[in-house]
């Protein structure tokens, strides 16, 4: 007896949408914070966020983001 044309669609979907899930895990576990600097020229360093430069970075952009204060919203001209 053959499967259904709509089961095998369905299963083929529900495949792709496992391995993307998984791949999202993956890189989601790998990921570590880090601040890059951009310099003159073209240089860029980053800093690991367990750094002395890395903490100091990663205060001043949170200090950054209080002193903006939330988000305006901004209303659509339609």
């Amino acid at each position: 007896m053959t499967t259904k044309p709509h089961r095998l669609l369905r299963e083929r979907v529900s495949g792709y949408a496992d391995e993307a899930a998984a791949y999202l895990r993956r890189r989601r576990h790998l990921r570590k914070p880090f601040a890059r600097t951009y310099y003159g020229g073209g240089r860029s360093a980053a800093f690991a966020a367990d750094s002395e430069e890395g903490r100091a970075l990663f205060l001043a952009a949170s200090r950054l983001i209080e002193v903006a204060g939330p988000p305006r919203r901004v209303r659509s001209s339609k």
